[in-house]
């Protein structure tokens, strides 16, 4: 599959999956989480659905300008929202607190990819 179409399909897939995760936690979660973890769960979902659109402008950009750097943040962005929106998501769904310190890691992978990307768009 060209990267182009693979950066969009996954973004199209990790925003629809945005959206379930979201009106799990705040359907299926509200009755059994505290007010803090549904906020927590909440922000996985939304930093999930930012960064899935972003892999949508990876795609784009990628389609336009074919450059490394550009496929280097879509893989930053996936690896960041992994981490990132995974570890929120494992922390309240199992109570391991400890994830919180993982959570940072993905979120430095999300800055890199947009440093990356706006890189690539100043160099095409």
């Amino acid at each position: 599959m060209p990267t182009d179409r693979l950066f969009f399909a996954l973004g199209a897939v990790l925003a629809g999956l945005s959206v379930a995760f979201g009106a799990f936690g705040a359907h299926g979660l509200r009755n059994s989480l505290s007010p803090e973890d549904l906020d927590i769960f909440e922000t996985g979902a939304r930093y999930q659905m930012y960064h899935a659109l972003a892999l949508l402008a990876v795609a784009w950009a990628y389609a336009r300008w074919e450059a490394p750097l550009i496929q280097v943040a879509g893989w930053l962005f996936v690896a960041g929202l992994v981490i990132f929106s995974g570890s929120l998501y494992a922390l309240v769904l199992t109570g391991q607190r400890w994830l919180g310190a993982v959570t940072p890691i993905g979120g430095l992978a999300l800055l890199a990819g947009w440093v990356l990307l706006a890189w690539a768009a100043f160099r095409a």
